[in-house]
Formats: C-alpha cells, structure tokens, sequence
C-alpha cells in the first residue's frame, strides 16, 4: 500500500543549518497536498491548484506561504465550510504515534492549519473538529486561537472537554493552544490580560499522565509569569503544598512543573521564584536536587 502524501512529505529530523523552514513550504508539498485531494475532492484540478499555491510563493516567508498554499486548497474545496471540513479531514494521513522524535514531517500540515484558522471560524463546530484531528497529526495551536477569540466561551467549554481525551496531542493543544505568548503566533490578549480564564484547564492537566501535556502547562505558567508574576507563583506554592505527603511520582512531576514554570524570573533574580525552585527541588524521601 502506498504511504499517505504526508508520510512521504521529509525525513528531516531537525532544522538543517543554512536551510531556511520556508523552503519546506515549497513545490513539492503542493504536489503532495495535491495527491491528497485527487479521489477525495470532487473536480479537483492538480494542475490549476498547483499554479494557485505556487504563485508568488518565493518572496514569502513561512507563514505566509503556508497561508498562500492554504488559500489554494480553500478554492479547491466547496465555499460552505459546513462541506469542506468533512473532505479536509479525509485528506489527512494517519494520526502520530509517538509525541516526541517526529521530525519536522508533521509541517505538511502547516498549509491546514492556516485553512483552519482563516475559513474554519465561520462554522465553529465543523472548525472545531478540523483543529481535533489537526492536532492528533501536528498541532492546532495556531489554528485554534482565531477560535478563542471569535467564541472565547464556548472554545474554552469544548477545551475543557478536551482535558480528559485519551489522546495526549489533544490534551496537550488545551494549554498550548490557550498560551497568552505562544512563540510564532499573534497574542491571545484576553488571556494575556487575564490569567483566570486559562488557569483552570491548566489546574485540570497539571497531573497529566504525559510529560508532553506537563511540559506545555510549565511553559503556559511561564508565559502568565511575564505578565502577572505574583499569580503563578500563588499557583506554585500551592501545587508544591498539595503533593507534601503524597503520592511520590505526581510530587516529582509537580515539582518539575513548577522549577520549569519559574525558570525564568529565577535566572533574573526574583527571589520570589528562586525559593519556589529551591522549595520545589526538595526529594519526597528529603534529598535534594543539584539546581539546573
């Protein structure tokens, strides 16, 4: 059987030195995309929607280009998302495995995720369950903030549904996606002006089983730390306070949370953050860690 476009898109590990990430947005992902939509879109036309999404496409930069190749697909799919949404999701390969070591292969998807973010808001449902198989192959970070903003409530209720999915991408879209400082993406300004409106999905993942989950709720807390310093670490104490005498796994997952959350205000010297990550280096069993 041959492999979907996307599995046969790089074998790239990481960014290559000299070799800018926009060349990856190229001719070659348009013929794959291309590939992808033949027996799904009805009276797809390779030829023309390649001609679309490669017009102009060098003097673009990342992010536009993948905007750019977005918009072909747009034109190539039916008008009412309500229909495009179902045949986007039949194009998609298989869902990732693995949450870490996937190389750069998951950017193919780049070009749906600005379809999503700049077409999918008009039909919340349909968008929403475009970024949750998005996400289960790349990420939806990007394409789920126009939705926040859009329809902040009602997002943030289908994201806390979210926290309790079996599959970790997802949970882990729940506190990326939300992030107020999000690297490569516009600020969430709501929720960067207001901490409360993302804390409690983060309070609902920070015991998660998967460090990749973890991970994102540190680097969410610490993005919060840059603007309201003294909220996160209210937040850490108690965290660190509700693991004392507790199960011995969940305390060093906290903990690690919380050193990694305050990083950086510990490096600059706050003292506040210093003793969170001297109180969060302390072993259940009393030893103490050598600080990083």
């Amino acid at each position: 059987m041959t492999p979907h476009p996307a599995q046969r898109f790089t074998k790239l590990s990481a960014i290559q030195k000299g070799v800018p990430l926009k060349t990856m947005m190229g001719s070659r992902l348009v013929r794959l995309i291309g590939e992808s939509f033949v027996d799904i879109v009805p009276g797809f036309d390779p030829k023309r929607f390649h001609a679309r999404a490669t017009r102009g496409l060098k003097d673009l930069e990342l992010m536009e280009r993948a905007a750019r190749i977005g918009q072909a697909m747009m034109e190539s799919l039916p008008t009412d998302f309500d229909e495009a949404a179902p045949l986007l999701i039949r194009s998609f390969g298989p869902r990732l495995e693995a949450t870490e070591n996937n190389g750069l292969a998951p950017f193919y998807y780049l070009p749906h995720a600005q379809l999503i973010a700049n077409f999918g808001t008009s039909s919340f449902d349909c968008g929403m369950r475009a970024n949750y198989e998005l996400t289960q192959r790349f990420t939806a970070e990007f394409s789920i903030r126009p939705f926040l903003s859009a329809q902040r409530a009602k997002c943030l209720r289908v994201l806390r549904r979210w926290t309790t999915d079996s599959n970790p991408h997802v949970r882990r879209l729940v506190s990326e996606g939300t992030r107020p400082r999000l690297p490569w993406a516009g600020r969430l300004r709501e929720f960067q002006e207001n901490p409360k409106l993302a804390l409690p999905l983060l309070e609902r993942l920070k015991d998660d089983s998967e460090l990749y989950v973890r991970r994102s709720v540190a680097n969410h807390l610490g993005d919060i730390a840059k603007d309201h310093p003294d909220v996160v670490f209210d937040v850490c104490r108690r965290w660190i306070d509700e693991t004392e005498n507790g199960d011995p796994q969940r305390q060093r997952h906290r903990r690690w949370i919380v050193r990694h959350a305050v990083r950086l205000p510990a490096k600059k010297g706050e003292q506040q953050a210093v003793a969170i990550r001297e109180a969060a280096a302390n072993r259940p069993d009393g030893a103490v860690r050598r600080r990083r």
